[in-house]
């Protein structure tokens, strides 16, 4: 496999990134936090997607993209003789072929498993074996024997043997427990047995006791049959006996009814003949009634006019006050409008003037407060030039001049002298500046006089200009009541005019104590009104209640014969109470018994069909035992094959970790002879996987710390080698990433002169780091800078040269000065 190139846009910290791969040795250089392992995330999530990248989509987008700017990772890259293109966003994936424009895949599901099968790879064993991350070239050292055996096993792929094994264990327990689970709730034979036979028996009995009660209920039922038309008989006599004690009562109480109708009807007649007597005397009296009721309406009407009169009077009074008070306030308001524009006026010259002061004001504090940061940086900036300047001396101090140049690791030489004092000439100029700005800072840390007195005059004219802001409320104010005012006056005036109108129509002429005395002989005359209607009511009903007499007279002839009817038919009936309660007697005993055999013969039935119900329990019950008998012998058939699926899956792990050690231990002696130039040729994993250098075959007891990360490298290389040939694919690409990161500048020169000798096997070496000194071995440099203005990441490419290391001493010691300044 070969990257050629990754675009990333709005991609974590990378707003719009492009880079190009090429062969060789690459490096991805910049500080912690500039995005370098961001660029492996993003290729990986453009190769396989799903939840590859951390924190999921929600955390992908770039920090200051807009909220819809789009997410795109297009990666290009070799595989097998043909070019692929990935484009991948939040929501959709393409995947091109050999420059086409139709896509191959267009789904983000699709895209993930066609590059699957091409790499014939998983995620985890796609990293396994082309990315080396953090720390991983020593991690064995760390582990122990167990733990190393088991990290070979997880980066090698046969932990997903143990898996399985585990999956089979789960099935194991679940079988056991399955079986244990149906023994313990299986019925005994014997017991399924005797139930059948002790419900047989039961059967048999109940249908013996079901034919003996039909024959006592067919008995009862004869004898209840005689007893049956005697019975009805008598029943229907009492019940028409009933009925006719029942009519007589009824005509009793309607009798009854109407003769106390007929002595009413009596006395209201009389009391019509005396209300007869008494309107004679009424109808003289009330003579006058309508001639007074006439008056005392015209009475009425012309107290109500009077009334109103008066009120308008008291309206027309009040109305005169307000109208004074009214003409009087608009007297005093008539200056507010020109002394409105007056104050207004001085308040646009107060606000201009405050204005100027603030502008100046302004200007002053914005100098003082530029001029106290400027130096206040500038002398944080020495500080840290005159650490780095002191870092760099007191190591070339300690180097010496037989030392080697801690930049290209040559011989100082005669030029450490001059190095020396160049450098102490910048101390001292670094820190002449460093005490100027100190004092600088010191005179600019109070305000100066004339911000402060600025300021004092800014305050003073605020509060200017906010006492004449309340007199401009309170003029506003004023105008706004003279315009009210004005409006007041002249509804009143306009209500006074119309009262005076009003006065003038209304009628006069108002006796007050001749409507008091109407109103008295009016209530007296209405009282004896009331009285005349209710006699005359009483009159006018004669008619009516003569009427009433004669059909009152008419139903108590017909109710009389009714009765002497009903006592005629009572007579004629002969029922006595002693045969009545003899022949009840004598059927409520053979109901009673006939009841009884029924229950029983209903009892015997139930019994059979709960008997029949339990054979079929039973034999049921019978036909299950055979049948989880049966089951029972295929689970534990089941049971025995895990068991020894178990025991094989143990098997194959431990053939397969005797057979990884040798094979690795090849393949990491092929790459550590490559490295070396067969100075050393073999390298072996003993029985705790610890890594053994051979030198002539024989054991080295010590190795120093190159030989380490020598040894270490060509492993992590095997484990990569072994992935990848099983995997059926060309192992062309090597990423390590900050893998220099507990090595000393000695020990990651060696790391990168032992990669640059594998590029006969790798084509193309990847090294992802934040140490800026393994540049000069480097074929290309990709250089990864934050930019905290866009907050987002830069890349610049560079072509690398090994060359970089020959430069001359003098030069690598300027170089050093530089760095140390800036």
């Amino acid at each position: 496999m070969k990257l050629n190139r990754l675009r990333l846009t709005n991609f974590r910290q990378h707003a719009d990134s492009d880079i190009v791969f090429e062969t060789g040795l690459t490096g991805i250089i910049g500080p912690n936090g500039s995005g370098k392992s961001t660029i492996l995330e993003a290729i990986a999530w453009a190769l396989y997607g799903g939840d590859t990248a951390r924190g999921g989509k929600d955390s992908i987008r770039f920090s200051r993209a807009a909220p819809r700017a789009q997410v795109r990772v297009e990666l290009e890259f070799e595989l097998g003789g043909h070019r692929y293109r990935i484009v991948r966003g939040l929501t959709m994936a393409e995947l091109y072929l050999d420059g086409g424009d139709e896509a191959i895949a267009n789904s983000a599901t699709a895209v993930g498993d066609v590059i699957q099968r091409r790499l014939g790879m998983t995620r985890a064993e796609f990293f396994n074996t082309y990315f080396t991350g953090q720390k991983e070239l020593t991690v064995m050292a760390s582990l122990s024997a167990t733990e190393r055996g088991q990290f070979l096993s997880r980066v090698l792929g046969y932990e997903r043997l143990r898996t399985a094994q585990e999956l089979a264990d789960v099935r194991r327990r679940e079988l056991r427990s399955e079986i244990a689970g149906m023994r313990s709730g299986m019925p005994d034979a014997a017991t399924v047995n005797a139930q059948i036979e002790e419900s047989q028996q039961q059967l048999a009995g109940s249908q013996r006791r079901m034919v003996d009660a039909e024959i006592e209920r067919s008995r009862v039922q004869t004898e209840l049959d005689g007893l049956a038309p005697r019975w009805a008989n008598v029943q229907r006599q009492r019940d028409e006996l009933q009925l006719l004690d029942a009519d007589l009562r009824v005509t009793d109480i309607e009798l009854a009814a109407h003769q106390r109708n007929a002595e009413r009807v009596t006395i209201e007649l009389q009391n019509v003949a005396t209300a007869r007597d008494s309107l004679t005397p009424l109808a003289v009296q009330l003579v006058p009634f309508h001639d007074v009721g006439n008056e005392l309406a015209q009475l009425r009407e012309l107290a109500r006019h009077d009334g109103r009169r008066q009120a308008m009077f008291e309206e027309e009074h009040g109305l005169a006050g307000e109208l004074i008070q009214l003409r009087e306030a608009r007297l005093r308001m008539q200056s507010a409008p020109a002394v409105e524009e007056q104050v207004m006026v001085e308040l646009e010259e107060k606000r201009r003037t405050l204005e100027e002061v603030q502008g100046t004001l302004e200007l002053r504090r914005t100098e003082w407060v530029r001029d106290r940061q400027e130096a206040e940086t500038r002398r944080n900036a020495l500080r840290t030039q005159y650490t780095e300047l002191k870092d760099g001396r007191d190591k070339l101090v300690t180097l010496g001049d037989e030392g080697m140049c801690p930049t290209c690791q040559r011989p100082l030489g005669d030029h450490y002298r001059q190095v020396l004092e160049l450098l102490d000439s910048q101390l001292e100029t670094v820190s002449a500046d460093g005490s100027y700005f100190k004092s600088r800072l010191e005179q600019l840390e109070d305000m100066p006089e004339e911000v402060a007195a600025l300021d004092e005059r800014r305050r003073k004219i605020e509060l200017e200009v906010a006492a004449i802001q309340q007199r401009l409320g309170r003029v506003k104010a004023d105008v706004a009541q003279l315009e009210r005012t004005g409006r007041d006056l002249a509804a009143k005036e306009a209500r006074d005019a119309v009262l005076v109108k009003e006065l003038g129509e209304i009628p006069g002429g108002y006796d007050r104590a001749r409507h008091t005395a109407l109103d008295e002989e009016f209530e007296r005359l209405a009282g004896l009104n009331t009285q005349a209607n209710r006699l005359n009511t009483q009159v006018e009903r004669e008619p009516a209640l003569r009427r009433e007499l004669e059909s009152v007279t008419r139903s108590l002839t017909v109710l009389t014969a009714k009765r002497d009817g009903v006592v005629q038919r009572r007579s004629a009936l002969a029922v006595s109470e002693e045969e009545f309660a003899m022949l009840r007697e004598q059927h409520t005993a053979a109901s009673a018994l006939l009841h009884a055999a029924t229950l029983t013969a209903m009892n015997a039935g139930n019994e059979a069909a709960l008997a029949q119900a339990a054979i079929t329990r039973a034999a049921s019950a019978h036909d299950e035992l055979r049948r989880t008998e049966q089951r029972l012998v295929g689970l534990e058939n089941d049971k025995r094959l895990h068991d020894e699926l178990h025991r094989a899956y143990s098997d194959l792990r431990t053939d397969l970790n005797f057979a990884m050690r040798p094979e690795l231990s090849e393949l990491a002696s092929a790459f550590l002879t490559d490295l070396t130039d067969a100075r050393y040729t073999e390298l072996e994993l003993d029985d705790k996987y610890r890594i053994v250098v051979l030198e002539e075959g024989v054991p080295k007891p010590v190795i120093s710390g190159g030989e380490e990360d020598l040894a270490n490298l060509v492993l992590r290389l095997a484990i990569s080698q072994m992935i990848a040939e099983r995997a059926g694919q060309n192992f062309s690409l090597l990423v390590l990433d900050e893998i220099f990161g507990s090595l000393d500048e000695t020990r990651r020169a060696n790391v990168v002169e032992l990669l640059r000798g594998l590029q006969d096997r790798f084509e193309q070496v990847i090294l992802i780091t934040h140490i800026e000194g393994v540049r000069d071995g480097l074929d290309q440099v990709i250089e990864l800078r934050f930019d905290e203005k866009t907050g987002a990441v830069n890349v610049h490419q560079d072509v690398a040269g090994a060359g970089a290391a020959a430069l001359a001493a003098l030069g690598d010691a300027m170089a050093l000065g530089a760095i140390g300044s800036s």
